[in-house]
């Protein structure tokens, strides 16, 4: 699947790095993605997802199916 967020689909972002001179090299900005375990109620057990901390946060908000069902995937994969 690649460094890409499952639930949001965040993924890294092209950008400059750029010196004191001004010189600009592009470099990579990466995701912050982190394994998570999240208890699934409607499966009645524990689902693995690479997720970003953005993700994570919102998941104290909502469901993990409601969640789910806004991305389009199916937790019964995972």
């Amino acid at each position: 699947m690649g460094r890409r967020c499952e639930l949001t689909g965040k993924k890294a972002n092209n950008a400059y790095a750029v010196s004191h001179s001004h010189r600009r090299t592009k470099k990579l900005q990466g995701v912050n993605l982190q394994w998570k375990r999240v208890w699934w109620a409607e499966g009645n057990r524990w689902v693995r997802l690479h997720l970003s901390t953005k993700a994570i946060k919102t998941l104290e908000k909502k469901t993990i199916a409601a969640f789910a069902k806004e991305a389009g995937i199916d937790l019964n994969k995972y």
